[in-house]
Order: C-alpha cells, then sequence, then structure tokens
C-alpha cells in the first residue's frame, strides 16, 4: 500500500514539472525568438510479483503480474519550429525564414547561437547583440567589395562615415529613338540678289540645317506678241474700215478670234463699212487673255496673248470664215493679215534653271542640286522656286522672278542630352552631347561638349547612321577611335570613356524610326566621392552600404549555423543556445546557399508559443495532479483503516 503513495508523489511531483515547462512557455509568449518546450512522461520502475508461463500441452501460458512504481519525466524537448515574423522597420532587425541560427560570439571566443536577431551597432560601428554586447558574426568584404573565398568568420562592422574614392567615368551608353522625319529647319531669306525674291516660307523636309545659295538663270522670260497684218498708213483708231477698203464687214461674213488652239473664240459681229479700227481693237478684246491696242508709230494693230508659255499651246489665231470675198467685195478679216489669217504666238516656254550648293553648318559644300520652278498661273511667269531642302522650302518673288543669286539659311534640327561624368578626382563635368539632322536619309551627326573649362583631346564629333529598317548601321567617330577623351583642367587624369550607342543591326541601343526623338544617355559608370550613409541587407545576409554619391558596395555578409539535431542545442539563457554533444558540431554557411533559409530585414521572429495549445496543457497537467494528489488521500485513509483494525 505504501507504493501507492510513491506513485501518487511521483506524479504530482512530475506534473509539477509539466507545469513549470507550461508557464515558461507562457512567460515567453511574447519573447523574440523563443522557441517552445514540452514534458514528456514515461512509466517508471516496474516490480514483478510473477513471471509469465510457457504454454503446454494441457494448460495454456500464463502473463506476467507486474506492479508499477509511479512515473517520471521521459524527456523536455526543445520545439523549433517557425514563429512568427513581425515587422520592425529597423534595418538591422533580422529574422531567419527556414532553418538556423545566428551566431554570437564573446571575447574570449565562445560562440552562442541564437533566433533573436534585434541587432544593433556599437560605437565602433561592430554589429552586436546589444541585450548581452556578444558580437555578430560573419564574413567581411575586402577593399574591391567582394567577399574572398578564404574569408574567415568574424566579427561584422561597418564603417559608417568611411570615404568611397570617386572613379572616374570610363563608359557612356546611349539609348532610344532618333526620329527620321524631324525637323526644326526653318527657313529664312539672308539676301535675294536680283532675283526679286521676296518670300521664303517653310521648313526642309530633310531638317538639315545650313546655308543655300541657289543660282536663277533664264534665256526667255517675258511675254511676246505678233503683230496684225498690213494696215495702210496715215490710218488712226478712228478710221473706218470702209475707207480702208474693207466693202463686206457685216454682210454675213464672221471673222473669229480663236485662242490656244480653238480653247476659247470670239466671232467680231456687228461690224460695217462704218466702223472704226477702234471698234475692232474692242471685239478682239472682248477675247479672255488677249490684248488688242494700236501701234500710231507702226500704224497697225498689235494684238498680244497674255501669258508666257509655248507658242505651240498658247496662241492667237484670227480666220475669215469667208474663205473667198464675194465678187468685188474686200472682207474685214482682210484687216487682220494679208492673207486673211495671223497668229500671235509668245514664243518658247520660260527657260528658267535654278540651282542649289548647300553648305551644313559646320560641313563643306555639297554638289548642285537642281530645283524646281513654281509659274504664276495667271501670267504664266515663273514667281516662285521650290524643291529646296528636300522639299517643304518656298521662295516667292511678287514681281516675278529675276536671274541672280539669293542665300537661304535653314535652322538645325538637333536633339540633344546631357548628363554628368567624373575625372579620376571625382570633379563633375556636364557632357553634353547633340545629334544635328544631315540632308542624307538616316544620318545624323553628333558633337560632344563639356561646359566648363575642360580641354578635348579628341573623339568629339562623328556620325551615326541607321538602316532602312531604324536600327543602328554605324556609329563613327571623326577621329577614327570609339573613345572620347578631355583634360579636366583640376589636376586630375585624363578622362578616356567608350561611347556605346548599341550593337549593329539590332535595336538595344539607338534607332532611327519615324517616331518621337527621346535619344538619351541613359548610363554613365563615373562617381564621385562618397560617404558611407546607411545600409541595407538582402535575404542571403548580404549587408550593403550606401554611400552617399549614390554607390552601393558589399560590406560583409552575416553567418548561419545549421545543425543535424537541433534539438540537442542546450540552453544558455538570453535566447541564446550552445552546442551539446548531442547537436553536433555547427555548419556554418550562408543563407540560400549552406543554410536552407532566408533573412529578412526589418522584421524579427516571434515566439513559436501556441497560447490555446500551452492553456489545454494546463488543464490535463492540473488533471493529473488532482488525480495522483487523490491517489495519495485515498492511500492514507486506507492505511488509517489498517491502523484502526488492532482496535
Amino acid at each position: 500500500m505504501i507504493s501507492s503513495l510513491f506513485s501518487g508523489v511521483s506524479g504530482l511531483r512530475n506534473h509539477q514539472t509539466r507545469m513549470d515547462v507550461l508557464g515558461n512557455n507562457i512567460a515567453n509568449v511574447n519573447t523574440i525568438g523563443f522557441k517552445g518546450s514540452r514534458a514528456t512522461f514515461q512509466e517508471s520502475l516496474v516490480q514483478t510479483m510473477q513471471g509469465a508461463g510457457r504454454p503446454t500441452d494441457n494448460r495454456g501460458g500464463t502473463n506476467a503480474v507486474q506492479l508499477g512504481l509511479g512515473m517520471s519525466v521521459a524527456s523536455i524537448d526543445n520545439i523549433h519550429s517557425q514563429g512568427g515574423l513581425e515587422s520592425t522597420g529597423k534595418i538591422s532587425d533580422m529574422a531567419i525564414q527556414g532553418s538556423g541560427y545566428f551566431i554570437l560570439a564573446d571575447g574570449s571566443g565562445g560562440q552562442y547561437f541564437t533566433r533573436a536577431g534585434n541587432f544593433g551597432f556599437d560605437a565602433n560601428g561592430t554589429m552586436i547583440n546589444p541585450a548581452n554586447g556578444m558580437f555578430v558574426q560573419g564574413k567581411m568584404a575586402d577593399s574591391t567589395g567582394e567577399i574572398p573565398a578564404t574569408a574567415q568568420l568574424g566579427n561584422i562592422t561597418v564603417p559608417f562615415g568611411q570615404q568611397d574614392p570617386p572613379n572616374a567615368t570610363s563608359s557612356v551608353t546611349y539609348a532610344n529613338n532618333l526620329d527620321s522625319n524631324a525637323t526644326d529647319s526653318t527657313a529664312s531669306l539672308q539676301s535675294a540678289g536680283t532675283t526679286k525674291v521676296d518670300t521664303v516660307t517653310g521648313k526642309a523636309s530633310d531638317g538639315a540645317g545650313g546655308v543655300h545659295e541657289i543660282t536663277v538663270a533664264f534665256t526667255q522670260q517675258a511675254e511676246k506678241s505678233d503683230n496684225t497684218g498690213i494696215v495702210l498708213g496715215g490710218a488712226t483708231e478712228s478710221t473706218t474700215i470702209g475707207s480702208l477698203g474693207v466693202t463686206a464687214a457685216g454682210l454675213g461674213e464672221t471673222t473669229t478670234i480663236s485662242v490656244d488652239n480653238g480653247t476659247s473664240s470670239v466671232n467680231l459681229t456687228g461690224l460695217t463699212v462704218n466702223s472704226t479700227i477702234g471698234d475692232v481693237i474692242t471685239q478682239i478684246n472682248a477675247v479672255d487673255g488677249v490684248t488688242a491696242y494700236w501701234d500710231n508709230v507702226n500704224e497697225y494693230i498689235v494684238v498680244e496673248r497674255d501669258f508666257a508659255g509655248d507658242g505651240a499651246s498658247y496662241n492667237v489665231q484670227a480666220v475669215s470664215t469667208t474663205a473667198v470675198a464675194p465678187a468685188g467685195e474686200t472682207v474685214c478679216g482682210v484687216l487682220l493679215d494679208a492673207t486673211a489669217t495671223f497668229d500671235a504666238n509668245d514664243g518658247v516656254d520660260h527657260d528658267f534653271t535654278a540651282t542649289d550648293v548647300f553648305t551644313p553648318t559646320g560641313g563643306a559644300p555639297q554638289a548642285a542640286v537642281n530645283l524646281g520652278i513654281e509659274v504664276d498661273p495667271v501670267t504664266g511667269l515663273p514667281n516662285g522656286i521650290s524643291e529646296i531642302g528636300g522639299g517643304g522650302i518656298t521662295c516667292r518673288a511678287t514681281a516675278g522672278l529675276d536671274a541672280g543669286t539669293l542665300k537661304i539659311e535653314t535652322e538645325d534640327t538637333q536633339h540633344a542630352m546631357s548628363t554628368t561624368v567624373y575625372d579620376s578626382q571625382g570633379g563633375k563635368h556636364t557632357l553634353v552631347t547633340t545629334f544635328t539632322k544631315t540632308n542624307t536619309d538616316n544620318k545624323w551627326n553628333w558633337q560632344i561638349t563639356l561646359n566648363g573649362d575642360e580641354v578635348v583631346r579628341y573623339g568629339d564629333t562623328g556620325s551615326v547612321t541607321f538602316n532602312p529598317d531604324g536600327s543602328l548601321l554605324n556609329f563613327s567617330s571623326d577621329s577614327g577611335t570609339p573613345e572620347f577623351s578631355f583634360d579636366p583642367n583640376n589636376g586630375g587624369e585624363d578622362v578616356v570613356m567608350d561611347l556605346n550607342p548599341g550593337s549593329t543591326g539590332m535595336f538595344d541601343g539607338l534607332t532611327g524610326f519615324s517616331s518621337n526623338s527621346t535619344a538619351a544617355i541613359v548610363n554613365q559608370d563615373g562617381y564621385g566621392m562618397g560617404i558611407l550613409d546607411s545600409i541595407t541587407v538582402d535575404d542571403t545576409g548580404m549587408i550593403y552600404g550606401i554611400f552617399t554619391n549614390g554607390i552601393s558596395r558589399e560590406l560583409a555578409q552575416v553567418q548561419l549555423a545549421g545543425f543535424n539535431n537541433e534539438s540537442g542545442l542546450m540552453k544558455q539563457g538570453q535566447s541564446m543556445y550552445v552546442t551539446s554533444a548531442n547537436s553536433g558540431d555547427p555548419i556554418i554557411g550562408t543563407a540560400g546557399e549552406t543554410i536552407s533559409a532566408t533573412i529578412s530585414s526589418g522584421a524579427l521572429e516571434t515566439s513559436n508559443i501556441d497560447l490555446a495549445a500551452e492553456f489545454t496543457g494546463m488543464i490535463t497537467a492540473q488533471r493529473g495532479f488532482q488525480a495522483n494528489a487523490r491517489v495519495i488521500t485515498t492511500s492514507d485513509t486506507m492505511l488509517d483503516e489498517l491502523v484502526n483494525l488492532k482496535r
């Protein structure tokens, strides 16, 4: 009976142990990186009162008779399940997702392991656990910003305020589009010479800026006319045609004035022998495009076709419809020509020519180009020049074009871009690249300028051409080198930089589409001196320094430790663990590589305690404790009864 008391006592003691475990879990429900524990029980000693019997032919076997003597704690296990992540916004706070532990070290070389990543920096810039001052372990980068393969595990130090030396620009990259149809090439008249040009309008369709020297020449332009036929001397406009021998005017006979081979015509009707020469002139002037007047000096009618052009197309004819005059009669048409017909032809068409010698901005004169001549639709006289600058520009001469030389200037079509480049001392220089459109299809000239006292060495001018599909054909420098160089003129070394416009035949750099010009310098690799200002941490634990010059450089990398049996780690207090004989040695490596985990910067891992499970465990522990207490009290009552048997 005494054994039942001891069994009850073991139950009380060990359920209290379980309560201790549960209480510790609940106490650390808000502890960063805390991993909960559990208590498991096992049956304690067993007293065998009778052994088991073997079966025989006559009887079956019998089981052993054993009596348990209580229970004991089998183990207190650490549960290393993942805790939730809580965002803090503090860069030096880190949380591990997955397996592994941060490594901490003290000054004596001891190593500790933790999931609590609430780190900070001390006065020396060393990353520490601020709760106990232990150093966070990792690998430091060298002066080039690389972590050598041979780097040793050690303290992580971030040198805030450290200077980052400048880096001279060695490469400039161009990209995006230069509009193949762009034109800002507005024309203006510089001098008209004797050409009588008084107006210039439009923009050069080829977009090329420069000077157009246009030479105008001709062999004939004036209107011409023919005289009428024979008129007797001594006549005037008031002389009657009868007095000139006309006896059949208006007697059924009609003279027709025909224009441009019959395009239009007027019949001279209503004339009588008493009509005057002036009446005849009035009748002729009724024809559109024909002018007639009396020449007092030569005493004849002058008839003109009011249009300068080819006589085969622009002419005046007068024909009597009466081919043979009635016997003894003289018809009116005889007044106009001895043979009763006449032609007033204006001679050959104008023979104007205009040739253009274009001198592009900063370039040499180009071969002469023939231009178009515009003709007044009313007079037929040349009054303008077209097709200048590939089209789009027209010259006008209000008073009619004349021979001579005129000059027209067109503005450059340009697209400029700029960027800041750096010399070896970190000095800043504004580099401007200006693309200027030429009068050659798909070709632009480029020039690089600097806005200070720099001295250009070479490679500042050249050209870029594009294929018909808009891809890059060629990017060349007039110096024959793909590099641009200048002396910063401040004591620094000469800057030499590659000019990268993209790949030939590709669209990965400059392009020449018919679209808005968007070309720009998209990258240059130089920078000035900077000071370490802040840090960032990626998911592998790599710590990058952000310098005031915009450069990001690797400084160090946090290392993690993994274990074959993480449950074998021994708690050391302060949310730390140390190795034990059953945990195995730490496997030190990088998150995402050696260790299957990622590191989240600006977050902390919360406790993995599930309060619902803990409260349920408290209930079962309490019931177990109560039941064991009842065993003791019941056994005590039974002992009392036993003692009372003597009475």
